[in-house]
Order: structure tokens, then C-alpha cells, then sequence
């Protein structure tokens, strides 16, 4: 495994521990300003929605897990294909259950650290 895809898995599992955490400030430096966001049902949205969404879902408690399914490198670009599978415990009590994949583009910034820049996401609510 070369370095760039160690630091890569370790943005997704940053990206985890923190939402685990609700710590939305953390997950945002994972995400270049020009982020695009694609999901089921929507138009594509950049970071400025996401942070208002994550906002807006303070006190959901998120608990999952990932699995890099496939990891590219090239350059200063990279691909992977995710297999994502959580649970939202909403604060009335309800639990909220999707999985699916994504396919998320990271580059690599001037200052040497990957973010998220496009991400597909296809998760769907299980039961």
C-alpha cells in the first residue's frame, strides 16, 4: 500500500470517528471548498449546503461502518468505491438504517492533505 492510499483510508475512518462524534468542523476540513455532492433525489450541492445539513442534524447520533471496496491513485487525484452501512438514532427515538455504495473523487490539496471533492452517494434506507 503506498502512502497516498494509507492517508486516503485514513481520511474515511477521520471522516467516520468524527461523525461518530458529531463533530461537524472536523468533517468539513475533509471537503474542498469546491465539493460537489451528488445523493438520490436531489440536485448536486456543494459544501455550504452539506454544512447546513450537517447542522441541522445535531443531536443524530451516527454510528456505521465502511469498506473501501476499490482505491485508485492517479496523481494528484483519487477514486473510491465504498460500501457504507449506519445507523441514525434520531432524537425522537427512531433509528434510521441505510447502506449502500458511493463513489467519491478526492484531490489532493497544495497543502499535501486529500479531501473529498465529488461524491456519488447511492445509501438507501434499509429495514
Amino acid at each position: 500500500m503506498t502512502p497516498d492510499e494509507r492517508e486516503i483510508r485514513q481520511v474515511v475512518e477521520t471522516w467516520f470517528a468524527a461523525s461518530r462524534r458529531g463533530d461537524t468542523a472536523a468533517v468539513l476540513d475533509l471537503i474542498t471548498d469546491d465539493a460537489l455532492f451528488m445523493v438520490l433525489g436531489q440536485e448536486p450541492f456543494g459544501k455550504a449546503v452539506f454544512a447546513a445539513a450537517s447542522k441541522a442534524m445535531e443531536g443524530v447520533q451516527i454510528n456505521g461502518e465502511s469498506e473501501i471496496v476499490e482505491l485508485q491513485v492517479l496523481g494528484d487525484w483519487a477514486f473510491i468505491r465504498n460500501h457504507i452501512d449506519i445507523n441514525a438514532a434520531l432524537p425522537d427515538g427512531r433509528t434510521v438504517h441505510r447502506a449502500g455504495y458511493t463513489l467519491t473523487l478526492l484531490r489532493k490539496e497544495t497543502d499535501g492533505q486529500w479531501r473529498l471533492a465529488r461524491d456519488a452517494n447511492l445509501l438507501t434506507v434499509r429495514d
